[in-house]
C-alpha cells in the first residue's frame, strides 16, 4: 500500500476521541478545503479527500475497531490483516459521501441531498437567495468639537453625498413607462444550480448567484437615463447630529437609516458619525473624570485661604489648609464629564495644587522674603 497519514493525525483527534468530536474535527477541514472553496488547489484537493477517507473509517465503529487494531493495513485486500478484517476490498475510491454531508450540513443548500449528489452554496454552508431584501451598508462621516461640547453636549450640521430615490423612475431603475421584468435564466429566484462532474464526488451542483440579474431576480431592459438603471441620484444631503452630554475622543454618533439604500427593498444602512474631541489647553479627561493643576503661591499654601479654581462650569471656590504641601490633589466632586447615557450622573475633578516660584522678585519682594529666610534661621544675601 502507499505510505499514509494515521487517520487520526488527519483529523487532528486524539485516539480516544468521541464520535461528536470526530464529527465537529471533520466538518472543520471539509468546509477548509472543499474544492469550490479552492478552485484549482490540487493540495487542497488531496487533503479534502484525505479527510474523508478518515472520517469514512473512523466515524464506523467497525471500521474503526478495526483500523485501531490493525491500521491502514486492514483495508489491503493483499494482506493478512484486510483478510481478517473483512474491509479488504474497501474502496475508498467509489464511497458516496452523501449521507455524510448530510447528516453533518444538512439538506440542500449546503451538502447533502439526495440522487447520490452533493450539493454546495457558493454563497456559504446553507443560506437563502441573494434576492433577498438586505440592509444597506453603513456610511461613515467625522466632526470636530471642543471640550467643552462634549461635557455638554451639542448639535453640529453635516454635509454627505446621499443616494436618494431617483424621481424619475421612483427607484426601479427602469426607463418611464416600463418596469423591471422576471429574469428569464433564473425565473426570480436570483440564483442558478450549474452542474459539473467532479473526480471525487461524480456529479456536483453548484448554487451561485444568477450573472444575468445579479442577485436580483428581475432585469432592466430599459434603464432610466437619469438615474442610469441604479434607481438612485447622489446629491449633497445635510444632517444634524445630536452629540450627547459625555461623549469621548473617538466615539461615534449612529444616524438610523442615513445610510445606504437597502437592496431588494431592504432598509437603509446607518450613518455612523465618529467624534474628534479637540485638547483643551488645562483640562484633560479620563473616563468621566477631569484633571488640572492649578499653581498657587507659597504665601497662600503656607497661610491657608481661598482659592478660584476654573472648571468646565466656571469658577469655582476652594478653602486650602495652612500649611498644604505642594502637589497636593483635591477633588471637586461632581465638576467631572457626565455620564454618556445619564447626564444627571457626573464623575469629578481632581486638581493638583502646585506651589509657583516667582521668576523676577521687584525690590519690595526681595527684602520681605530675605527676612522671612533670617527669621527660618538663614542666611541670605541682602538684596
Amino acid at each position: 500500500m502507499a505510505q499514509k497519514r494515521d487517520y487520526y493525525e488527519v483529523l487532528g483527534v486524539d485516539k480516544n476521541a468521541d464520535d461528536a468530536t470526530i464529527k465537529k474535527a471533520y466538518r472543520q477541514l471539509a468546509k477548509k478545503y472543499h474544492p469550490d472553496a479552492n478552485p484549482g488547489d490540487k493540495e487542497a484537493e488531496e487533503k479534502f479527500k484525505e479527510a474523508g477517507e478518515a472520517y469514512a473509517v473512523l466515524s464506523d465503529p467497525k471500521k474503526r475497531a478495526a483500523y485501531d487494531q490493525y491500521g491502514h493495513a486492514a483495508f489491503d485486500p493483499n494482506s493478512a490483516a484486510g483478510q481478517a478484517s473483512g474491509f479488504g476490498g474497501f474502496d475508498f475510491g467509489g464511497m458516496d459521501f452523501t449521507d455524510i454531508f448530510s447528516d453533518l450540513f444538512g439538506s440542500f443548500g449546503g451538502f447533502g441531498g439526495g440522487g447520490g449528489r452533493s450539493y454546495y452554496s457558493s454563497s456559504g454552508f446553507g443560506g437563502g437567495y441573494s434576492n433577498a431584501p438586505q440592509k444597506g451598508q453603513s456610511l461613515r462621516a467625522a466632526i470636530r468639537i471642543t471640550f467643552e461640547e462634549a461635557i455638554t453636549g451639542c448639535e453640529k450640521e453635516l454635509e454627505i453625498n446621499y443616494k436618494d430615490t431617483c424621481k424619475s423612475c421612483g427607484g426601479s431603475g427602469a426607463k418611464a413607462g416600463t418596469s423591471p421584468v422576471t429574469c428569464e435564466r433564473c425565473k426570480g429566484r436570483g440564483k442558478i444550480t450549474v452542474t459539473q462532474n467532479s473526480p471525487f464526488f461524480g456529479q456536483m451542483q453548484t448554487v451561485t448567484t444568477c450573472p444575468d440579474c445579479q442577485g436580483k431576480g428581475k432585469v432592466i431592459k430599459e434603464k432610466c437615463p437619469d438615474c442610469r438603471g441604479t434607481g438612485y441620484i447622489t446629491t449633497k444631503k445635510r444632517f444634524k447630529v445630536n452629540v450627547p452630554a459625555g461623549i469621548d475622543n473617538g466615539q461615534a454618533v449612529r444616524l438610523a437609516g442615513a445610510g445606504e439604500p437597502g437592496i431588494n427593498g431592504g432598509p437603509r444602512g446607518d450613518l455612523l458619525v465618529e467624534i474628534t474631541v479637540s485638547p483643551h489647553p488645562i483640562f484633560k479627561r479620563q473616563g468621566t473624570s477631569i484633571f488640572s493643576t492649578v499653581p498657587v503661591s507659597f504665601a497662600k499654601m503656607a497661610l491657608g485661604g481661598p482659592l478660584r479654581i476654573k472648571t468646565v462650569d466656571g469658577m469655582v471656590e476652594y478653602q486650602i489648609k495652612p500649611g498644604t504641601a505642594t502637589d497636593t490633589k483635591v477633588r471637586l466632586r461632581g465638576k467631572g464629564v457626565p455620564m454618556l447615557n445619564n447626564k444627571n450622573v457626573r464623575g469629578d475633578h481632581y486638581v493638583t495644587l502646585v506651589v509657583h516660584v516667582p521668576e523676577n522678585l521687584n525690590r519690595e519682594q526681595k527684602k520681605a522674603l530675605t527676612a522671612y529666610a533670617k527669621a527660618c534661621g538663614e542666611n541670605p544675601e541682602e538684596p
